[in-house]
């Protein structure tokens, strides 16, 4: 029977070719879907029918989906880390440029200059009023990089190749992060001396309670004066009204974001754009690719890639069928789920069980089909939150 996938918003094209017609159903209304791919559509708690296992998002944040609901019903909720990094990357190089030269300034002025006919008087012009639009160069000034992920270290990268000297700091810098990252970036030991040493400080950090307002007034008041800060990552990492006192005192020279909001829009020391960090073909080819390879694969297998609410656990199929279990991270559960095989001679021939916080999460490969009533009492086991039986 086909699997039911519905998607919320318009997912890419080459992403839902991913899902194979003959084992998905793909639409934008079902009232039992098996999964659900969207975007930025905002899913409330009830908004998740009970038939659904898993929720992927084409994208990094996970904002507008209730995870810890997720986590309670035993449902993965899946993101899409690094497949728009580029995108953002170069919207940042943008961003920088934007920041350091009156690029804006500039061209507006000539778009005033169209009713000049003479090409004399408009060189004249132009030679005239130049100097107003003079800037600084990027090479040689100092980068902080606050979040060193898939983001912050490509944008740690591009930054040295335009010569300007990096300091990163992210205090839960994963292993494979630490490996993408050159070198040549310094780390800083606190968020403080990011900021009093940085010319520029870009964020590159996700939206979490212990974010919420992370650049303060202290953080602002730190930075060097005619310094710029950068935020592509989400709004509520800084508090606006410590950013509109360090505009108004002139502590610092130029904000820019990809996040308006009413209170910032018109400033001429703020450069807002409307969200599109993301918003390339590519950007959201890779998204909806990657959403899509990881739902299908959890689908079929019971495999976890990329969960904000589950831990990783990949396990290469080695039985007839295979059981996955979702269950509270206290013990004994596993052994109870073993006896019940055991009781009807159930062999189980490769498993694997892997815990994040206070969730658990197995695979076990068996060699033959469980019995209906044996499934039904692994669900019935205390602590247990859900059993699915993959042929």
């Amino acid at each position: 029977m086909a699997k039911r996938i519905l998607t919320l918003n318009q997912i890419s094209v080459r992403g839902l070719e991913r899902l194979p017609r003959e084992r998905y159903e793909i639409a934008s209304e079902f009232t039992n879907p098996d999964a659900i791919l969207l975007r930025s559509h905002k899913l409330g708690a009830a908004d998740i029918a009970d038939s659904v296992l898993a929720i992927a998002r084409a994208g990094a944040g996970t904002n507008n989906i209730p995870v810890d609901a997720c986590t309670q019903r035993g449902i993965p909720v899946f993101n899409s880390p690094g497949a728009n990094a580029n995108a953002v990357k170069e919207l940042v190089a943008a961003g920088l440029l934007l920041g350091s030269r009156g690029i804006i300034d500039g061209v507006d002025y000539v778009a005033g200059l169209r009713g000049i006919s003479d090409a004399a008087a408009l060189n004249q012009a132009l030679e005239a009023n130049k100097k107003r639009f003079k800037g600084n160069e990027l090479q040689g000034k100092t980068l902080g990089v606050v979040g060193l992920g898939a983001i912050g270290s490509l944008v740690a990268d591009m930054a040295l190749t335009l010569g300007m000297d990096v300091i990163g700091y992210d205090p839960a810098l994963s292993v494979d992060a630490a490996w993408r990252l050159s070198s040549q970036v310094r780390k800083a030991d606190t968020l403080s001396m990011v900021f009093a040493r940085s010319d520029y400080v870009t964020l590159h950090l996700p939206a979490l309670e212990s974010t919420r307002g992370l650049v303060s007034a202290e953080l602002l008041q730190a930075m060097p004066a005619d310094s710029c800060l950068l935020n592509f990552a989400r709004q509520e990492i800084v508090d606006e009204d410590a950013l509109l006192a360090a505009l108004e005192r002139g502590g610092l020279r130029k904000y820019i974001a990809d996040f308006p909001s009413p209170a910032l829009i018109g400033r001429k020391d703020v450069i807002l754009m409307p969200h599109i960090g993301a918003s390339t073909d590519e950007a959201e080819d890779n998204c909806a690719i990657m959403a899509a390879d990881q739902l299908r694969d959890f689908l079929e297998n019971g495999n976890i890639r990329n969960a904000v609410n589950f831990p990783t656990l990949q396990l290469e199929r080695a039985g007839t069928c295979r059981l996955a279990i979702t269950n509270s991270n206290v013990p004994r559960i596993l052994g109870s789920v073993l006896a019940i095989l055991a009781e009807l001679d159930i062999n189980v021939v490769d498993m694997l069980n892997k815990s994040r916080d206070e969730l658990a999460y197995n695979l076990i490969d068996i060699d033959r089909a469980p019995t209906a009533d044996s499934l039904a009492k692994m669900q019935a086991l205390d602590g247990v939150i859900n059993v699915r039986h993959i042929a």
